[in-house]
């Protein structure tokens, strides 16, 4: 079999030697594991649960986890191109390893670069530690359910689910839906509104951030999970029903989430790199399909026909451009950015959502007939493809909004 090439090669976008080490480790494996079972998992709408375990064996489950305690201390950019690669080959894989990752991403390197006092950092370090061992000693598995149906998740409201703070920690109600890896993580990493006997008013300003045992009393899982594309994912909703969490639990101290939320907004991006690799599996499949080298489908070549190049070249045209805006805007995440960095991670989720799918359509109307088979994977990525523009916090019609508004608006104008 033919090895991939990197999607970024090395030398042209000046990758560092851990992140040539880690993108070849994610496209090893999924190259020669994750490709063969996606299809199996999309159509059972089951959890990816041995590309876990080659996920812990490549020791990828702590990428974003420091080095001092023991994981590889990527950072945004690093991270962002190995699940890039996952997403080439298993977008539904890719997508709840985000969900994972981003419990060390967020724990880690953006709570480092938020304001704590001396004490709250220090209680903030001991804790991450132990849901850090728990994942590189126990390979647990942790998951980000973050929606509940309402307007929290876009960030214009407090969230429902309510974390009341009781001696010794916090009793958790409420519920999550399109919860991803809901029966299958070990640790719910929630995000909820603390209160207590004395604060009763919801406030996103006193957003917590939790990780629940999925083995808690009072924890359930509910309802079928059999929705278009990205059915790996098995994002069925949560329940919550008076779930004591103890106060270690924390993944990030209360109110650091808001403020994360403010400062370090790239930290909503983290979705797009499993659409950036479905984007390069289009292009991948479409290329070697006219060239008569996809098994199973004859040693045809179409690539002759005027109308195939044509279309191939608006696709690496569209490929191209995506991937350009993407790794800047990725290579610049950082606290407190600019307004053009931020208008530019605007730009670049849009455009790298509403591409990955644009790009997999005209796959499919460059291929032909044949692509609509399930024995090939372009039906797959084209329906993992339409979900990305509907993921919040910052959807396709959210970043559009977003980025009307902040073209012509400096902070704090007004019409009035």
């Amino acid at each position: 079999m033919q090895i991939d090439q990197p999607m970024f090669d090395a030398k042209a976008w000046k990758l560092t030697v851990q992140q040539q080490d880690l993108t070849a480790r994610a496209r090893d494996i999924g190259q020669n594991k994750f490709a063969d079972r996606a299809a199996d998992y999309d159509t059972r709408a089951a959890f990816p649960t041995e590309n876990y375990n080659d996920l812990f064996d490549a020791n990828l489950m702590g990428i974003c986890i420091p080095k001092d305690a023991g994981g590889e201390g990527a950072d945004f950019l690093t991270y962002a191109l190995t699940a890039a690669e996952i997403g080439r080959y298993c977008g539904a894989t890719a997508l709840t390893w985000n969900m994972h990752v981003c419990s060390t991403l967020w724990s880690g390197l953006l709570s480092d670069d938020l304001e704590m006092d001396s004490a709250t950092r220090a209680l903030h370090i001991k804790n991450r530690g132990v849901h850090y061992q728990r994942i590189l000693e126990q390979r647990a598995i942790y998951s980000q359910p973050f929606s509940e149906g309402g307007a929290a998740a876009a960030g214009t409201t407090a969230f429902a689910t309510v974390a009341h703070k009781v001696p010794g920690g916090w009793r958790v109600n409420g519920k999550k839906i399109f919860a991803s890896l809901a029966g299958h993580a070990n640790y719910y990493g929630v995000l909820c509104t603390e209160t207590s006997d004395e604060i009763t008013e919801l406030s996103r300003r006193n957003t917590t951030y939790l990780a629940i045992p999925a083995t808690a009393a009072g924890v359930s899982v509910e309802g079928p999970w059999d929705p278009v594309g990205m059915r790996g994912t098995v994002s069925r909703t949560l329940i919550f029903k008076d779930v004591f969490v103890p106060q270690d639990a924390t993944l990030m101290p209360p109110g650091i989430y808001f403020q994360a939320a403010k400062r370090w907004p790239h930290m909503f991006m983290t979705l797009t790199p499993s659409y950036m690799g479905i984007a390069q599996a289009a292009y991948d499949f479409t290329v070697n399909y006219l060239r008569g080298e996809v098994e199973g489908t004859g040693p045809v070549k179409r690539r002759q026909f005027a109308t195939k190049q044509i279309a191939v070249a608006q696709m690496r045209i569209m490929l191209e451009q995506t991937k350009s805006i993407w790794f800047q805007a990725m290579s610049e995440a950082c606290a407190n950015p600019s307004k053009d960095q931020l208008l530019r991670a605007w730009t670049a989720q849009y455009t790298t959502m509403e591409n990955a799918n644009e790009i997999a359509q005209l796959a499919i109307r460059t291929c032909g007939g044949q692509s609509m088979l399930k024995s090939l994977p372009l039906e797959r990525l084209y329906r993992d493809s339409r979900c990305g523009s509907l993921m919040l916090p910052w959807t396709s019609e959210l970043c559009l909004d977003m980025l009307g508004k902040g073209c012509l608006y400096e902070p704090g104008e007004s019409d009035e």
